[in-house]
């Protein structure tokens, strides 16, 4: 037994990982709690409008939600590899470990998590981020993480993604997740502006702007993907190799963006074949119908033997009684 027990001074323990991302924690409380507050109120509306009415609510808050919510997440692209590695710089030592690589669109997620977890009288349990957006320095939080004394796969896999390694990604990967963060920013005005347009009954236009939101999720996605079938330098654990492939939250955008682009056409042309149906749907139909004046308003009985009847346009055709003097 060493001095160190085989593990040397300047290394740290594994720290404590939150179990989750607490930024899209919070938006994904906010958007439940709207629903539920529109929730507690839907038995106030009557008839089949408010199956119309749920539908639109469940939809527009599911739409919003993804499109600020996969800012954050980092898991755009994953990879998972098992091996036998070297656990720390100047040592021999071999772990079994699960290797994981989580690109986003702000940075990368390296993971490292023992299997099992409990070895070499350590615990092997790490997820390390490297950010890339605007205002952060990627070379610099990989220096740290060397000045830390990061265990060796880490640095390893966040090496490929500096700027000075032989693989250049870095300048494509933080260029592509700029672009499609912008983009995605966009549609979430845009889905706010249709939201406001259908509140105010200005169907056509809000289609128009759904339609918009469909166009600007899938362009982001298009950022993406064109960074993400650029020729990489294979990440090598011995004989087996980490690769990467589209993560959940590239295809949660894909089927929002899809969704956006079903719901906007489906309104274009509804207001153009079926006005009526559309009005159904956004619960308008009651506002077509005529107001009908009450015959209870106008006198039983004249006070005088000879009448006039005259017309008065109001909107509607109205019968005033008027005795002639």
């Amino acid at each position: 037994m060493t001095l160190w027990n085989g593990s040397y001074p300047f290394y740290p323990g594994a720290n404590a990982c939150f179990p989750f991302d607490t930024t899209w924690a919070v938006i994904v409380t906010v958007f439940l709690s709207m629903l539920v507050t529109f929730i507690i109120i839907l038995p106030g509306i009557r008839g089949r409008g408010r199956l119309f009415w749920f539908m639109r609510l469940v939809l527009g808050l599911f739409m919003g939600a993804v499109v600020l919510t996969v800012q954050f997440t980092r898991d755009w692209e994953t990879g998972w590899v098992q091996a036998n590695t070297s656990y720390k710089s100047f040592s021999h030592v071999q772990v079994n470990a699960d290797i994981g690589l989580h690109i986003g669109l702000a940075g990368v997620n390296v993971t490292l998590r023992g299997n099992p977890v409990n070895q070499i009288n350590e615990t092997i349990n790490y997820n390390e981020h490297f950010p890339w957006n605007f205002g952060a320095d990627y070379d610099r939080s990989y220096s740290q993480g060397l000045e830390k004394g990061l265990p060796s796969p880490i640095l390893y896999v966040a090496e490929k993604f500096s700027t000075q390694s032989p693989c250049a990604v870095h300048r494509q990967y933080r260029i592509a997740g700029h672009y499609a963060s912008l983009t995605l920013w966009l549609a979430f005005c845009t889905w706010l502006i249709s939201i406001l347009l259908f509140s105010m009954s200005i169907l056509l236009y809000g289609g128009h702007m759904l339609l918009l939101t469909a166009t600007l999720i899938l362009f982001s996605l298009l950022f993406f993907f064109t960074v993400r079938n650029t020729p990489k330098c294979p990440i090598q654990f011995g004989p087996v190799s980490l690769r990467t492939d589209y993560g959940e939250s590239f295809w949660l955008t894909l089927a929002t963006g899809l969704l956006c682009l079903l719901l906007g056409l489906g309104t274009i042309i509804l207001n153009s074949l079926q006005p009526e149906k559309l009005k159904l749907i956004f619960s308008l139909d009651k506002s077509s119908k005529k107001e009908v004046w009450d015959k209870s308003c106008l006198p039983a009985k004249p006070s005088c033997s000879a009448q006039d009847v005259l017309m008065v346009p109001l909107g509607e055709l109205c019968q005033v009684t008027a005795t002639q003097l």
